[in-house]
């Protein structure tokens, strides 16, 4: 089984990609790419993916295969969340300093139009059936829900806001994510001390999890849903969430300012990128787990509602590293022995460039 994680690296302006064989990892490529990147590596099936560059306005196309940057498409101010639509046509881009969502046409990598929506609107989720987007609209804090029903029709100018699923004054959401069921929505929240839960079917807020500190950044699930797991970036752990309960039943140390979460269900491996800016690459007394890196846990086997150890190792990338996705290369039909040689296939890798 091969699997290749990719760190969003934003002090440093690149993508660093770590490929998984076994259970060993290394680091294949460094990738640059635009300004201040942010937000997770949105992949569609066929391995074209996606990455905001904050601070350049674009967002930059990385081909999976090759490791190369192969495009920058021109949205709004200060580009942050993504959202692949299923279909895999167009792309969702939440642009911060505008205020506003793109609708980015894939086919030809062009913006079609922004929707307007409320003030500094950060990371999002599309719905698996494609018919509607929520939107983290951080200054405002609220939810902001987005018909793309349009889409489907091939009409963008059907898109727009139908409701504001307000979750609490100054929580300022920053990031969500669906359970497995595609029942529930976490909010992960820069502050106040919860994780606001919304039902989709009724789009209200039913719970709020109390967490020990505020900072939350990212939201992921355990494979049987049990639980949710939540990134505090103030005080260095991952938050353990009973869905059922929605109470917290351990915290778990990472790397310092863990920010962005993906995990892997086959082996259950969670990944944690580390963003703290002010502290040293290597670990020391002080700082025992690696600042620039990213957390591997290995959750297989592991009592989340007890207290076992969770055996970890730490992955050295680039400076800040704000997020981590996983692609799986099976998966998407390539092979992983002919990877390192399509790397120097020049030739090859133009050919996959529209």
């Amino acid at each position: 089984m091969a699997v290749e994680i990719y760190s969003t690296d934003t002090d440093s302006g690149q993508i660093s990609v770590i490929r998984k064989e076994g259970s060993t990892y290394r680091t294949v490529k460094e990738i640059p790419i635009g300004n201040a990147p942010r937000g997770g590596v949105k992949f569609t099936q066929d391995g074209r993916g996606f990455v905001s560059n904050t601070s350049a306005n674009t967002v930059s196309e990385i081909d999976a295969l090759t490791h190369r940057e192969v495009a920058r498409i021109t949205v709004g101010f200060g580009p942050r969340g993504l959202g692949i639509v299923p279909g895999e046509q167009f792309l969702l881009v939440s642009n911060s300093g505008s205020n506003t969502v793109s609708i980015v046409d894939l086919e030809n990598r062009q913006e079609l139009r922004q929707i307007a929506v409320g003030r500094d609107p950060r990371h999002m989720m599309v719905t698996a059936d494609g018919t509607a987007a929520y939107v983290c609209v951080w200054g405002s804090s609220y939810i902001a829900k987005l018909d793309l029903t349009g889409l489907s029709e091939g009409k963008p100018e059907l898109v727009r806001e139908t409701a504001r699923i307000q979750i609490g004054e100054n929580l300022h959401p920053y990031s969500l994510n669906f359970d497995r069921s595609g029942t529930r929505a976490l909010v992960a929240c820069n502050t106040g001390s919860v994780v606001p839960v919304i039902d989709l079917a009724s789009d209200t807020v039913i719970a709020k999890v109390a967490t020990e500190i505020d900072g939350c950044r990212a939201v992921a699930f355990t494979p049987d849903n049990k639980y949710a797991l939540a990134s505090l970036e103030r005080n260095n752990t991952v938050a353990v969430i009973d869905l059922d309960t929605y109470q917290v039943t351990r915290s778990i140390p990472v790397g310092p300012g863990p920010r962005g979460l993906a995990i892997h269900d086959p082996d259950e491996a969670l990944y944690v990128s580390a963003f703290a800016r002010n502290t040293p690459f290597a670990p020391d007394d002080d700082h025992p787990q690696m600042a620039h890196s990213v957390t591997v846990l290995n959750l297989k086997g592991i009592d989340l509602a007890g207290d076992d150890a969770v055996p970890f190792e730490e992955l050295p990338v680039g400076f800040g590293p704000c997020s981590v996705a996983v692609f799986d290369t099976e998966k998407a039909g390539f092979q992983p022995g002919k990877l390192d040689a399509a790397l120097a296939d020049l030739p090859h890798a133009a050919a996959r460039q529209k």
